[in-house]
């Protein structure tokens, strides 16, 4: 059974329109990895499959429930669907743990004790746990997103979707937030993540989507996308990465 299954999806924003047919599948335990020029529609294919944007036209099915269809719980899907942004979105007045542990005890119902032990853990796991008690603006922007992650984590979501989650971050603190995603994929997380990071999503992914106006326009291996990319917007998009530095 494919983790996520996205067939045919339009998205317009009045008369632009964004996502034009995208088809995706993902299987359990795969790390795709979207690139492509701003714009492209990265961003929005991500916001789609979480539903914070309603399609136009197109199914999404997550772990075999279509999650488009009328009637869906939009709040019980995003239970299963880890989201975060290139911005960390972490409550100023609220500690680290707090920030973690909100919707584990809101959402979930578990009680402080269960919910604080699970984000304590997870913290732990990622180095955080010494910046429980602390509130976000005493944290780097690197470990601000690392706590992003580790609440969507608490959530114990069965796929997890980055939205360029390193843009935002000095060039120096990059590496410990990429480092996180990591350790995800070694763990056998599935995940679709959305980056400018050429080189972490040639080391990461097992298939990389180049997308071009709204479309996913090659797709495949790592080693096939970056190296031989069959369409010449790709061999152009790579070639500009590479002639600025950042491959």
């Amino acid at each position: 059974m494919s983790a996520l299954t996205v067939q045919g999806v339009h998205k317009s924003f009045g008369r632009a329109e964004v996502l034009c047919g995208i088809d995706l599948h993902v299987a359990e335990h795969e790390v795709v990895c979207l690139i492509g020029a701003s714009g492209s529609g990265k961003s929005t294919l991500l916001r789609c499959v979480n539903l914070i944007e309603p399609v136009d036209r197109g199914r999404i099915v997550v772990a075999g429930e279509e999650i488009t269809a009328r009637g869906t719980d939009v709040n019980r899907v995003r239970q299963q669907i880890g989201i975060v942004f290139q911005s960390y979105n972490l409550f100023p007045h609220m500690s680290i743990l707090r920030n973690v542990t909100l919707a584990p005890r809101t959402v979930l119902g578990l009680s402080q004790r269960d919910a604080d032990e699970r984000a304590l853990e997870l913290l732990r796991r990622f180095g955080l746990a010494d910046r429980a008690r602390d509130y976000p603006d005493r944290l780097s922007g690197g470990q601000q997103q690392r706590v992003a992650i580790v609440r969507a984590l608490a959530m114990q979501p069965e796929l997890m979707l980055l939205d360029e989650v390193t843009s935002a971050l000095d060039p120096e603190l990059v590496a410990e937030v990429l480092e996180v995603v990591r350790e995800l994929a070694d763990g056998g997380m599935t995940m679709v993540i959305a980056t400018h990071e050429m080189g972490f999503a040639r080391e990461i992914a097992d298939r990389v989507c180049f997308l071009d106006g709204g479309q996913i326009l090659e797709q495949g291996a790592p080693e096939q996308i970056f190296t031989e990319p069959q369409e010449t917007r790709t061999q152009q998009f790579l070639a500009r990465i590479v002639a600025a530095g950042r491959m």
